[in-house]
């Protein structure tokens, strides 16, 4: 319901808990210690021990990252930054260039990889950047950030233009390339292309309902099942303002998004997704250096708050809060698997090849 804080509808069946069910933490845990878990979109940070122990806390197989993305020139730069802390940290971190490198990673106790951009931007007006960006590691990018580019419209433009001609090619060329079409920040008619026209299942790495909270980074339930219906992927980012328009916004608010997408996309089509550092905003950022810079490159309507976070899901260990959070609702143990992250690894090895 537009301009609401809409209530949920039910859960689908498939996850509502028979009569008998009881929850057990211990059981969770155990759950949760062997399976994969995989942030979608985790923010960059300054790597070292302090990340490193927020990792171990945290319990993440791998995540996708962002990178800067002013131009070629200044991407570059930071891809080369990334594979010098794969080459410093190789008993830590590993580089995600194939879906069989998921289990690798969690074989291995490494922190998987996934080298992404949050714009098209350093493409520039060449589709043979892509080639470029690839040979380098990249595997993931987002077609626009909020505003307008040369290939689409974001989220926050004024216009709903779907994708340009050089749109349409970028994302054949990134197919062919099997690079993510990650469509988060993307306006509705971007969003509806970038699913149409690619051959390859696309992605929202991070978003959320906007049945429930009727936010500009929210997708519809027409998006949802159009992603769903050709077999991509829908992060819900645990972002406190993206979930609900008051510092009130709870875990549980969290889940009523999930339990939507579930409904919508269906079990198979929905994972988890931060949307900021592994050690959680409180422990990396203050109002001056996180929400006042925003309220000067974000437009009014994007709700930008302080604090940002809701307080579960904060720390480290959020995913861990969100596997138990899921089983109290009813969440059998392989559709929580699925969430946390089996559906990621399937979706990657299905898009980046095995």
């Amino acid at each position: 319901m537009a301009g609401r804080f809409a209530q949920a509808a039910d859960a689908p069946t498939s996850v509502q808990p028979p009569a008998s069910t009881s929850y057990d933490g211990a059981a969770i845990d155990a759950l949760f210690d062997r399976s994969i878990v995989i942030d979608a979109l985790s923010a960059d940070e300054d790597w070292g021990d302090l990340v490193f122990e927020a990792v171990k806390r945290s319990g993440l197989t791998a995540i996708q990252t962002s990178l800067a993305n002013q131009d070629l020139t200044v991407a570059q730069r930071d891809l080369k930054e990334w594979q010098g802390r794969f080459d410093t940290y190789p008993d830590r971190l590993m580089k995600v260039v194939r879906g069989r490198e998921i289990a690798e990673a969690k074989k291995t106790g490494r922190l998987g990889v996934v080298l992404g951009f949050q714009n098209a931007t350093m493409i520039g007006s060449s589709v043979k950047n892509l080639d470029v960006l690839h040979a380098a590691g990249t595997r993931c990018i987002q077609l626009t950030y909020n505003a307008r580019n040369l290939l689409g419209d974001g989220c926050t433009e004024r216009t709903n233009a779907g994708l340009s001609d050089f749109g349409v090619d970028i994302v054949q060329r990134m197919n062919e390339l099997r690079i993510v079409v990650d469509l988060s920040h993307c306006g509705e008619q971007t969003s509806k292309d970038g699913i149409a026209f690619s051959r390859l299942p696309a992605a929202f790495t991070h978003t959320m309902c906007k049945a429930i909270h009727d936010h500009v980074r929210a997708k519809s339930d027409e998006l949802l099942k159009a992603m769903a219906a050709k077999g991509g992927m829908i992060g819900v980012a645990t972002l406190g303002y993206f979930i609900g328009p008051t510092p009130g916004t709870s875990f549980d608010d969290y889940l009523r998004h999930v339990d939507h997408a579930v409904k919508v996309a269906g079990i198979d089509h929905v994972g988890v997704a931060s949307d900021y550092a592994i050690r959680g905003i409180e422990a990396t950022a203050t109002r001056e250096s996180w929400y006042v810079p925003r309220l000067k490159s974000f437009k009014p309507i994007y709700n930008v708050r302080w604090p940002p976070w809701i307080k579960e899901l904060d720390p480290p260990d959020r995913f861990r809060t969100i596997a138990h959070g899921l089983a109290r609702r009813g969440y059998k143990t392989g559709d929580i698997e699925k969430i946390i992250g089996g559906n990621w690894a399937r979706y990657f090895t299905e898009v980046l090849g095995n």
